[in-house]
C-alpha cells in the first residue's frame, strides 16, 4: 500500500488543529468574580459549563478518533490532545467551583 503526501496532509493537519484548539486555558481569577453582580455570575456560570460540555464532547472525538498504524506517532498525538482537554475540563471545573462559591455568597436566592 503506497500513500502519497497530499493523503496524509490532511491527517496531520487535523491533528495539529485540535492540538493548537486544545492548549487555551481559561483564567482562574477570583477577583474578578466578586466585581460581578447576581446575573453576570449566573451567565459566567453557564458559560463555564457550556464550555466544559464542548472540551468533554471534543475530547471524546479526539480519543475514538482512529489514526492510522502508518501515521507515525498518531496514537501519542492523540494521547496528548485528549490530556490537555482533560486539564482544561479541570481548569474549568475549578474556575465553576470559583463562580458557585461565589454566587453562594452573594446571590442567596440562588442557593
Amino acid at each position: 500500500m503506497k500513500f502519497t503526501l497530499t493523503a496524509i496532509l490532511p491527517v496531520i493537519a487535523a491533528l495539529l488543529f485540535a492540538a493548537g484548539c486544545s492548549s487555551t486555558a481559561a483564567s482562574l481569577d477570583p477577583a474578578k468574580y466578586d466585581k460581578m453582580n447576581c446575573a453576570e455570575l449566573n451567565r459566567a456560570l453557564g458559560d463555564t459549563a457550556t464550555d466544559i460540555s464542548r472540551t468533554a464532547i471534543s475530547r471524546g472525538k479526539v480519543a475514538n478518533t482512529s489514526v492510522p498504524s502508518w501515521l507515525l506517532g498518531g496514537e501519542r498525538v492523540k494521547t496528548v490532545v485528549a490530556n490537555r482537554e482533560t486539564a482544561r475540563i479541570d481548569t474549568l471545573q475549578q474556575q465553576q467551583q470559583v463562580i458557585v462559591a461565589t454566587r453562594r455568597q452573594r446571590c442567596p436566592a440562588s442557593q
